[in-house]
């Protein structure tokens, strides 16, 4: 009974010496790099004003209508206009504190579960491990980076430079943008890690080393200062880097590439298009109207509106046995091949709509709609082949658009970091059939279906970078 009780007791001690060493040495790790150690000028973004609220709280965060932005420049008179605005605020007033309250305790811990003390608790030896692996393996560069609200990120970077393989992937940074409950230690990074790219790691606010909470400006915050350091200590070019988002990662890989669009590709990996459907799915009926307004002003995570302002190259990776982001009605897990509820297809009909808004008129929508459901490779193909869909005549067409435009040249705004920017106004006036074909072609080039499950890890040959033209 004695050598059982020591035996406890031993562990317990280790865990919390493992504690001691994975946090308490990072807190007392040197800085080294802040957000404001580059200078405005040398800051390579085209970020828009701040208001007052948005620059004491740190980097811009894009707002739609959702949150109640009103259309600018329409008169009122002062004094009622004043009046209704206090009454409202008066009535507002519970909704905001419950809202609140929510948002603070059972919300975060809900949308940010990896930021729980006992969750890291329990991920203790496999954090410390993975650090181990990068480190050892890999030669992984551990660095604390400050953002502009004070939190302190913690990182690892791997280096491939020196070696950057026949196909130079190495020469490329991927930044990995991790899950609600992902740690870079053991997290998206090892796919194009183990693929040859030199990567760079970092844990939202209260995960791991990094201190404060995740929520969208502290998330924000954090994947500025992460690609300030990437760019101007790390030294990669900017076409060079490719942002990766996982799951909940999606929301700062498109602020990422939104705010920093010289940035050379996007790949979202199993995420959504906004998170306030997901919300509805697991909270009851009876609090839509308090969940709603909670993720809207507290969680807004609207990653499409977000990838429409990026011009880049871009991939989404669809797992097709994913339960985690469809909004399904099925009970888990999801039969093979149920795709039709992951919001990963709103996400692609938002970018195609915006992007190339006359293929996706009416048959190109429904067209690509259809294609959607097809929850293997072999319907995929299947439902390709059964529209006669010409790879090589898409082609031609969108390089013959992009050079009549070249030669053209009429405005100069049109033009961005990645040549030709969007929307694009081809396919108008083709046939039916030709939009249709346009359609799934454009589909397939921006859309690749996984067969996994949520929180499976990406095999490094999944990863891919986005098709060009």
């Amino acid at each position: 009974m004695c050598i059982v009780c020591f035996v406890k007791a031993l562990v317990h001690v280790f865990k919390i010496y493992l504690t001691a060493n994975y946090t308490y040495n990072f807190r007392s790790w040197p800085v080294d790099f802040r957000w404001d150690d580059v200078g405005a000028r040398a800051g390579g973004s085209s970020h828009r004003a701040l208001t007052c609220t948005a620059a004491a709280a740190g980097v811009w965060l894009l707002q739609d209508a959702a949150l109640g932005g009103g259309a600018p420049g329409r008169p009122l008179h002062r004094s009622r206009s004043q009046l209704q605005c206090l009454l409202q605020q008066i009535r507002e007033l519970p909704g905001q504190l419950a809202s609140y309250a929510l948002a603070h305790s059972l919300g975060r811990w809900l949308v940010y579960p990896g930021s729980m003390f006992l969750m890291t608790r329990a991920l203790l030896p496999l954090l410390q491990q993975g650090q181990e692996r990068l480190v050892e393996r890999y030669h992984g560069r551990r660095a604390k980076l400050v953002a502009r609200d004070g939190n302190e990120i913690d990182t690892m970077f791997m280096d491939r430079r020196q070696h950057p393989g026949s196909q130079g992937r190495g020469l490329r940074l991927v930044i990995c943008c991790e899950g609600n409950a992902g740690f870079y230690e053991m997290g998206c990074l090892s796919a194009p890690l183990e693929a040859g790219y030199s990567v760079l790691g970092w844990n939202h606010p209260g995960f791991g080393g990094s201190t404060g909470e995740p929520f969208p400006q502290h998330d924000a915050n954090a994947i500025d200062v992460v690609i300030k350091y990437a760019l101007h200590r790390l030294r990669f070019p900017p076409a060079h880097v490719v942002i990766y988002g996982w799951s909940i990662g999606g929301f700062t890989a498109t602020w990422a590439t939104m705010s920093y669009p010289e940035l050379g590709a996007l790949v979202l990996d199993a995420t959504f298009d906004d998170l306030v459907p997901l919300a509805l799915k697991v909270m009851p009926q009876s609090w839509k109207g308090l969940v709603v307004r909670t993720v809207r002003e507290h969680f807004n995570l609207n990653v499409a509106e977000q990838l429409c302002s990026y011009p880049g190259p871009v991939l989404l990776l669809r797992r097709t046995l994913d339960d985690v982001v469809s909004t399904s009605g099925h009970l888990r897990p999801l039969p093979s091949g149920d795709v039709e509820g992951n919001r990963g297809n709103e996400l692609l009909l938002r970018l195609l709509q915006h992007r190339y808004p006359a293929v996706m008129a009416r048959e190109g929508y429904a067209i690509v709609t259809r294609w959607l459901r097809a929850g293997s490779l072999a319907q995929e193909a299947s439902f390709y082949a059964r529209y006669h869909v010409d790879d090589d005549w898409c082609l031609a067409l969108l390089r013959s658009y992009r050079a009549h435009c070249e030669d053209r040249q009429e405005d100069e705004e049109v033009w961005g970091p990645h040549g030709l920017a969007f929307p694009w106004r081809v396919g108008q006036g083709l046939s039916s059939r030709r939009r249709r074909q346009l359609a799934l072609f454009l589909a397939r080039k921006h859309l690749k279906n996984v067969e996994a499950t949520h929180c499976s890890p990406l095999e490094p040959e999944d990863f891919q970078l986005p098709w060009r033209l």
